[in-house]
């Protein structure tokens, strides 16, 4: 039996926070709010919001021997996250500094530190975790080559998902894994490069879906998501919801489709119900504070809306 619901593989970051009235220009010193530490990282976010949902979940990621990575180890370690596979040390931990002005526009930049160390390797000492998880999810904040090593490590009945964020142009070995591969408009854009000829998103859907992955999902944000197979494209709409701020939904996102596809739900019912889990999560501030535990989905919008997807096209 299967000792995990899903096997994160990706970042963990710390977040510094500023607020400030306006961002600096070239030369310039502006003052700025107390300094707000959060724990985030795609990885890490992902790992945390499935753990939140009941789903068994591990992490295989990189920390410091530092203040910043105990942070995330404490944050993973209380969401029921099991931290065997994340490894501390070789580097400080990844830092995203982060400003933001009164209407909520940020200026950030990523120091990956311990990120960047997350090596083939590091992913081959891995095997034990990978063959006791029914489902991989991997992004791209870690090194391109490990995630490339993660395909090559999947178990034959193991399933594995992608979001390609920070988005790149993929290898194909990489995209034939994909099932599915979850982009949002920006990264389906990035990775379509030269064959985004098109500014519909199901057009999108279907040419990504051409380009090898074995399903696609793309999210819309409060319009939903778009699930594209072998069997069509299908528009899965999500709840109405008064959002407060978006930070992370799209890791909530992720990480609750492939808990539900690991628990045995299609795609586009494992797609309806994370568009739920996104929705809740931009109900409240912040990334990882802000995942919603399975009984707070169920009872968003009666927990109904959600199951309800429109037809092929």
């Amino acid at each position: 039996m299967n000792g995990y619901d899903l096997l994160v593989v990706g970042s963990a970051n710390a977040d510094l926070v500023i607020g400030v009235e306006r961002r600096p220009g070239p030369g310039e010193t502006v003052l700025g709010s107390d300094l707000a530490v959060h724990p985030g990282g795609k990885g890490a976010n992902q790992a945390v919001a499935a753990a939140r949902l009941g789903a068994r979940t591990a992490l295989l990621a990189r920390v410091g021997a530092d203040d910043h990575g105990r942070l995330l180890l404490e944050s993973q370690r209380a969401a029921g996250v099991d931290t065997v596979g994340v490894l501390v040390g070789d580097a400080p931990t990844g830092v995203a500094l982060i400003t933001v002005d009164p209407s909520g526009d940020n200026s950030i930049v990523v120091s990956p530190g311990a990120n960047a160390r997350l090596t083939p390797e590091d992913v081959r000492a891995a095997g034990s975790l990978f063959h006791a998880s029914r489902v991989v999810s991997a992004q791209l904040e870690i090194p391109l080559e490990t995630v490339v090593e993660v395909v090559r490590n999947l178990p034959p009945d193991r399933r594995f998902v992608l979001n390609p964020s920070p988005p790149r142009p993929l290898p194909g070995e990489v995209l034939a894994a994909c099932d599915p591969l979850i982009v949002n408009e920006h990264e389906a854009r990035v990775v379509l490069g030269d064959a985004c000829v098109s500014g519909e998103p199901e057009d999108w859907a279907r040419i990504l879906l051409a380009k090898g992955p074995r399903s696609v999902v793309v999210t819309l944000g409060a319009a939903g998501a778009l699930v594209a197979s072998s069997a069509g494209v299908v528009r899965v709409p999500s709840v109405s919801v008064d959002a407060v701020d978006t930070t992370g939904a799209g890791d909530a996102f992720t990480a609750a489709l492939a808990w539900r596809l690991g628990t045995g739900s299609d795609l586009v019912r494992a797609a309806a119900y994370a568009a739920r889990v996104g929705a809740a999560a931009v109900t409240r501030p912040g990334a990882q504070a802000s995942y919603p535990t399975a009984a707070e989905v169920d009872a968003l919008d009666g927990g109904r809306r959600g199951d309800a997807a429109e037809g092929t096209r």
